[in-house]
């Protein structure tokens, strides 16, 4: 049925010719005779139909063509060439109207996309620049002291010297850390993929951590029923710097006389849960979606007293990802954080 809304233009352009030519047809019929009335009526309904047919396709459709290119910003193909000639011309101006608006939503969307991108760009550079000026300025602080006059005093050279040598470790960290940022965002660094008994890796790292964890009487621990061996295909050693990453933050934040619980499921017959749980501080719920990003740290508790770099956790996000898995976190305030990712099971 022929709807005013999805009407084509060679529809109109018929509509049109007939709607002039009837009415100058009856007037030759009622001046003439009725074979006058009906030859100037298929007359001018032919010269009206090309007529009106050119207008719309020649100018009209001609600008919309443009506005398509625009949209496209390409040169057109042989497709799009043929497109433009017999696909387009059959388009209602409402169709052309739906294609321009999501268009325009999508250009909307990339836009917004960008903005939040450059926002995220300039955090991040003026996170960078903050974690290199800090340990920077205390360098050049103790070298300016020791070149006024500091060298020559034995009780106050050696910590001066072994202070700005533990900054320049942290920015060797920092440059290792953003290094392995890159390398596994570009694809660089392979996956060394084998089957290991995930439970066995998991006590490997709090044997290797346990003088971390015994300074705050922290107790390590998988959770009863996880520990039958479950084993996984992954990366060994990427995924022990995980785990490590994970332990060590656990430990940080954690309290006193706290808790660190594993807990390893089977999700199914293809892949394996893998979780850390503390009983720390916790993370507010409005930082919880930002805590995987480069240098991140919430205002409350995740500091830069505590040290480290601020990229573990990102790092741990792009091994998991390159992994083909995914990270996940729960956390609440004074109750603790739940962070877990997701592996691929036995491969046979």
């Amino acid at each position: 049925m022929l709807t005013t809304k999805n009407i084509s233009p060679r529809q109109l352009s018929l509509l049109t010719s007939l709607l002039i030519a009837l009415p100058i047809g009856l007037g030759f019929v009622y001046i003439e005779s009725w074979a006058a009335g009906f030859i100037a009526c298929v007359v001018i309904f032919i010269l009206s139909f090309f007529l009106i047919d050119f207008v719309l396709e020649w100018f009209i459709y001609r600008k919309i063509k443009l506005i398509y290119k625009f949209i496209y910003q390409t040169k057109a193909s042989k497709r799009e060439e043929t497109y433009y000639k017999y696909i387009l011309p059959k388009k209602s101006i409402d169709e052309v109207s739906e294609d321009v608006e999501k268009w325009a939503e999508q250009r909307s969307a990339e836009i917004a996309t960008l903005k939040n991108n450059e926002a995220y760009r300039r955090e991040f550079l003026q996170n960078l620049a903050h974690e290199f000026k800090t340990p920077i300025f205390a360098i050049q602080g103790y070298v300016d002291t020791l070149l006024n006059g500091a060298l020559e005093n034995p009780e106050v050279n050696r910590r001066f010297l072994e202070n700005a040598a533990k900054n320049v470790n942290r920015m060797v960290n920092l440059m290792e850390d953003l290094d392995e940022i890159s390398r596994l965002e570009s694809g660089e660094q392979p996956l060394y993929k084998q089957n290991f008994v995930i439970q066995e890796l998991i006590r490997d790292v709090f044997e290797s951590l346990s003088i971390r964890t015994a300074e705050k009487n922290i107790k390590c621990a998988i959770k009863k029923g996880c520990d039958q061996p479950i084993t996984v295909f992954a990366d060994k050693e990427k995924i022990r710097q995980v785990i490590n990453n994970l332990v060590e933050n656990a430990t940080k934040y954690g309290k006193y006389n706290g808790s660190i619980v594993a807990s390893i499921y089977r999700t199914d017959d293809l892949y394996v849960l893998v979780e850390f749980s503390d009983d720390g501080i916790g993370i507010a719920e409005e930082y919880i979606d930002r805590i995987f990003e480069r240098f991140f740290r919430t205002d409350s508790g995740r500091s830069r007293d505590v040290g480290g770099t601020g990229l573990g956790l990102a790092i741990c996000k792009h091994i998991i990802e390159a992994h083909k898995q995914i990270m996940h976190v729960r956390s609440k305030i004074d109750v603790g954080t739940t962070i877990g990712f997701t592996l691929q099971g036995k491969r046979e």
